[in-house]
């Protein structure tokens, strides 16, 4: 199963996050498919880019945000 989900990067206690799209089945920072945005939470407010067109595109071919990526997707209004 194809997943959109974050994968971690930055510092010890200060992260920040890329949204990629990646088989379920591998690790959190592993290979992925495709990296159609970011996110930081560092910033006040948190700062979120995405690539809409490719985000459409991967959940129409039956990918699954999870619930945290979800929630970034609908706000930044690609959901």
């Amino acid at each position: 199963m194809v997943k959109i989900r974050l994968r971690r990067l930055g510092k010890k206690k200060a992260p920040v996050y890329r949204i990629v799209v990646a088989d379920s089945r591998t690790a959190r920072n592993g290979q992925c498919i495709e990296e159609i945005g970011t996110y930081d939470p560092n910033t006040e407010p948190a700062t979120v880019k995405v690539d809409a067109e490719a985000a459409k595109k991967w959940i129409a071919n039956g990918a699954q945000a999870t619930d945290v990526v979800a929630k970034l997707l609908k706000n930044a209004g690609v959901m």
